[in-house]
This record gives structure tokens, sequence and C-alpha cells, in this order.
């Protein structure tokens, strides 16, 4: 279902992206993608998709362990990720069936320390998704181990319900400058 959902969706939005990706062009040039190796469900490994929003020749660490990272971001990729709009491509994942609408962010494939509380806390078995519990409970205000647990109470808590709960706050926030 999600994987249907997440195709309309892109369809749908194919002129922004579109948009998008002639904005990061022409301010840029190739590649418009940022692809990166994150962990997936079951501690798989799989290539994530977004929008750059970092010039070329930025080095490919965490945006937080830049020095002075405004200085790598491009015009466009501060209204990209102010509006999330860095995270559509993500649509490619759902559609592969590597991630899912609601679930834990994909951590990067270096970040042992999170995946070690993870699979302690059996949350590897989720799928990573675009949003999920943490993110509108902290993102990266929180620490790891606040994050899994809030990971952990999402795997006890998954509905339809409370996954359709966790978009609508996600939605909230980006509409009002939180997320």
């Amino acid at each position: 279902m999600s994987r249907l959902l997440a195709a309309l969706i892109f369809m749908l939005l194919s002129p922004i992206y579109l948009l998008i990706a002639a904005c990061i062009y022409l301010e840029d040039g190739r590649p418009v993608h940022f692809r990166q190796k994150r962990v997936g469900i079951h501690y798989s490994f799989f290539t994530l998709y977004k929008f750059r929003s970092m010039k070329r020749n930025t080095p490919n660490v965490a945006t937080h362990l830049l020095s002075n990272p405004e200085q790598y971001l491009l015009k466009s990729g501060k209204v990209l990720r102010k509006l999330s709009l860095d995270e559509l491509p993500n649509m490619l994942n759902i559609i592969k069936g590597e991630m899912s609408f609601v679930g834990p962010r994909p951590a990067l494939y270096n970040q042992d320390d999170l995946m070690k509380l993870r699979v302690e806390a059996g949350v590897h078995r989720l799928k990573p998704g675009i949003t999920g519990w943490a993110q509108i409970n902290g993102r990266d205000e929180i620490s790891n181990e606040q994050k899994v647990k809030l990971e952990s109470e999402y795997l006890k808590r998954k509905t339809l319900g409370f996954d359709l709960f966790i978009v609508m706050k996600t939605i909230g926030a980006v509409f009002s400058g939180k997320g």
C-alpha cells in the first residue's frame, strides 16, 4: 500500500520535482540528487535519495560536523530544507520497498552507536521512514538514547491510526516552520 501511495504522490508532485531539479542544476550543476548509504530494516544497507541542498565540493560528513556549514548550503538548499522538500526523492526509496512513510529515520552507515541501541531495543526490525515518532518529538535535539526510547514506543504502538497521527503532526511542523 505504501509503495502504491508513494508512486501516486511521486506522479502528482512530478512538476514540483522537475522544478526543484532545475533550480539545483541552474545553481550548481549536476548531480541534482544526493545519494548516501543508510541502514535499512534488519540492519541491511540501501542508498537513500534526497535533493542536493549543499554545494558539490562539500565534504561528505554529517552537516553538524562541518565548520560553518552555511558556506556549503545552496541558496535553493535553504528553502528545500526549511520545507523538507529535499526529502521528496525518498518516495523512490518507498517505491523500491526500502523505506516507509513512518518509521525511524534511516541511520547513516557509520552510526554504529545508534544502531547498537536500535538492535538492543528491537527497533532495527522496523522499516525506516521519512518521518517518525522521534522526529516529531525532538528530531536532532534529543540524544540517541531518547530517540531509541521513542522509536521503541512507536514499535509497541504502531497502528495505521498512529502512523496517520505522526504524518499529520509532521505536516503541521513543516508548515509552521518547526520541521
